[in-house]
């Protein structure tokens, strides 16, 4: 159906107006520069249109940078955790092993002291019975452990190997109530014998008569009779005298100087055995 009016050019003049005056505003751009002040005036015109339009996806990129900056922090927040916490671990192992160097350099200076045959062991468990001071050690037959064999740790004597297998070896403690050991104090000379009480932290001295020149704080060491320990070993400090005359011995309780309860490694003695103990690398 045709318009009932026409109004204006037709299309294809109004195109080629607009192609010939595009072509002129070229030229004249090109050859004079006129349309520069023109392209100005509209990019201020079209700035506030373009950054609105380009608004949306700023703010998406932004968002998305963003959220992976928060997401690597956290990443590397939580290595950061992690590597703290081996860190802490590992300090934790090296602490121990520098307690244990320290150990074994008091273990190797009461060597030193000794002048007999020794072997370092360590304890790897402790009887549990509350009427019994046992430990097991990680020495038998096969590094030459007997029966009756004296241990010691840096600090001085802890008991004696009552019995041996070919890889493990049980001592009682000279804490035990039914152990006994011969000991002298070392300012007087003055023989006794220390027995057990089924305290790992008293030792009991009895039959002393009233008269016997012994004090509190005195150093108890191996006598040496018996055969079994060797003389001049330290044993325990008196920390106790009590003189009653209604009593017919003086009461006398000693401390052991050996760490009975905390010691980690011992030292077993060779005394008066023809045997010697198994190096490490046989």
């Amino acid at each position: 159906m045709q318009p009932l009016f026409l109004q204006g050019p037709s299309v294809t003049l109004r195109t080629l107006a607009l192609v010939i005056a595009s072509i002129g505003l070229m030229t004249l751009d090109h050859r004079w520069g006129q349309m520069e002040t023109v392209r100005n005036t509209l990019s201020y015109v079209l700035y506030p249109l373009q950054y609105t339009i380009d608004l949306p996806i700023r703010l998406y990129h932004w968002t998305d940078e963003t959220v992976s900056t928060h997401e690597t922090l956290l990443d590397e927040k939580r290595q950061l955790e992690d590597l703290n916490l081996q860190n802490q671990v590992r300090l934790q192992k090296l602490d121990i092993l520098e307690k244990e160097n320290i150990r074994l350099r008091e273990l190797l200076s009461a060597t030193a002291k000794t002048g007999e045959v020794v072997l370092i062991a360590e304890i790897i468990n402790v009887d549990v019975d509350p009427y019994r001071q046992l430990i097991v050690i990680n020495k038998g037959t096969n590094d030459n452990v007997y029966i009756s064999q004296p241990l010691i740790d840096a600090q001085g004597v802890m008991g004696q190997v009552i019995h041996a297998n070919s890889n493990s070896a049980t001592a009682m403690l000279i804490t035990d109530a039914s152990h006994a050991l011969p000991v002298q104090v070392d300012r007087t000379g003055l023989r006794a014998v220390a027995f057990g009480t089924g305290k790992i932290d008293q030792l009991d001295l009895r039959h002393i008569p009233h008269n016997a020149d012994i004090r509190k704080g005195d150093t108890l060491i191996t006598s040496g009779l018996g055969g079994r320990f060797p003389a001049n070993y330290p044993v325990a400090v008196i920390t106790h005298i009590e003189r009653s005359p209604d009593e017919a011995f003086v009461t006398v309780t000693a401390e052991p100087l050996a760490l009975l309860d905390r010691s980690r490694e011992v030292l077993l003695v060779w005394h008066n055995q023809p045997q010697t103990p198994l190096s490490s690398d046989e």
